[in-house]
Formats: structure tokens, C-alpha cells, sequence
């Protein structure tokens, strides 16, 4: 196999694990959606229901957590991808 083979495959595998990178993106945001819009239609719906009520805050909450946390997952996927990237452009460029 050529070298430009070689680059042309790791440049097309980097690029099929940024895009997997952003279909867990959306299915944490799609997630924090749903969370976050039960939590508000158990609070806006049922005000005099405390148990519900309740739920429907821990929901909300959640919903959030769920939201930062897959925000903060996909930065660092990011960077680990574009550190190796350029990592293995150097190492390609020198062979």
C-alpha cells in the first residue's frame, strides 16, 4: 500500500469518527430534550401534585446534567481527534 493510500484511509477513519462524534452529540441533546420537557410538564401540569411536582423538578434536573455532560463528552472527543490527527499528519509527512 502507498503512502498516499495510507493517509487517504486515516484521513476517511477521522473523519467517520468525527461524524459518530456528532450523532452522540444529538442523541444526548435529543435525551436532554425529553428529560427537560417531562420535568416542565410535570411542574406546569400538575402544580398541586407535590409528588409530582418533585419528579418533575428531578427531571428537569437531569435533563440538564445530561445536556452538559454530552457538551462536555463531545469537546473532549473533539480535541483527542484533532490531536491525533495532527499527530498522524506529522508522522506521515516524515515517512
Amino acid at each position: 500500500m502507498s503512502n498516499g493510500d495510507e493517509n487517504a484511509r486515516q484521513n476517511l477513519a477521522i473523519i467517520r469518527t468525527d461524524l459518530a462524534n456528532e450523532r452522540t452529540l444529538l442523541a444526548y441533546e435529543r435525551t436532554t430534550l425529553m428529560f427537560t420537557a417531562t420535568g416542565v410538564t410535570l411542574i406546569k401540569f400538575f402544580p398541586l401534585s407535590l409528588g409530582l411536582h418533585a419528579v418533575g423538578w428531578r427531571q428537569g434536573s437531569l435533563g440538564l446534567a445530561i445536556g452538559f455532560f454530552g457538551i462536555a463528552r463531545f469537546g473532549s472527543m473533539q480535541r483527542r481527534l484533532r490531536q491525533h490527527d495532527s499527530a498522524s499528519t506529522l508522522i506521515l509527512n516524515v515517512c
